[in-house]
């Protein structure tokens, strides 16, 4: 048998690294490729334009993925990550229990003793978690093309689309609904539009609060609530109706 050529490459490696360190030069390949593949999708998923046929969808009928996300600060912009994901689907008024989403995510970035006391998510925990792009990679294929819910949602879209800038350099193009400027249009009289608040008011008991996927799941008890009263207003049927609704308010 040939004796394989020790000019260079995989074997030059595993000669002088031995057989991990040649093995994790191949990893490394397969990673790359990964990550790419991952980025691949993530940029086809947000280059399909808003279907307009979904605004004749019924509420009913809407599918939605009602979100929530925890981060190690409030602005992005002065480096502050995403720190984990949580979801739940929705289909009309139902509320898919079986059908949901939780992910840590790898911040690689210090978490605020009162953050982690306020989420119990600490950097050790973070430390082993999928990274950024692993983590937006399996929410995205987990939302696929349905309408995105969240409560105050400028937060999470904001980190979102840095998040996915960051890794795949585009922005997210799913319609996001969001619970409070719900709140405000159905309940104008009201003063205080916290979460915590309307939870209270619609009688939606409070647990979990600051994990991601137990407030997606209470977010997801709001918005089938403000479902169930826009169903008794005349001429509100369709998500089309819904976004004039809002408008107009």
């Amino acid at each position: 048998m040939k004796e394989p050529n020790k000019g260079g490459g995989f074997w030059n490696n595993l000669r002088q690294g031995g057989m991990p360190s040649a093995i994790a030069s191949m990893r490394g390949g397969e990673a790359a490729q990964q990550t790419a593949q991952q980025m691949a999708f993530i940029r086809s998923l947000m280059r399909e334009k808003r279907r307009p046929e979904v605004l004749r969808t019924p509420l009913s009928e809407l599918e939605t993925v009602i979100f929530d996300l925890e981060t190690t600060g409030f602005a992005h912009q002065h480096g502050d990550e995403i720190m984990s994901i949580g979801a739940i689907k929705v289909v009309g008024e139902t509320i898919k229990e079986d059908e949901c989403f939780y992910t840590l995510v790898n911040c690689q970035t210090a978490i605020p003793e009162n953050i982690t006391q306020l989420t119990g998510i600490s950097e050790e925990m973070t430390r082993s978690a999928p990274s950024l792009m692993d983590g937006l990679h399996n929410f995205m294929s987990f939302v696929g093309q349905r309408v995105m819910v969240a409560h105050a949602s400028s937060h999470d879209k904001s980190f979102l689309n840095a998040a996915l800038w960051k890794t795949s350099k585009v922005q997210l193009t799913h319609r996001v609904l969001d619970t409070m400027m719900l709140a405000r249009c159905l309940e104008p009289q009201r003063s205080n539009y916290t979460l915590d608040e309307l939870l209270a008011v619609h009688g939606i008991p409070i647990s979990g609060r600051h994990n991601a996927l137990e407030d997606a799941k209470m977010t997801a008890s709001l918005w089938v609530s403000y479902l169930q009263e826009i169903a008794q207003k005349p001429q509100l049927e369709t998500l089309g109706d819904l976004y004039t609704y809002l408008s107009r308010a």
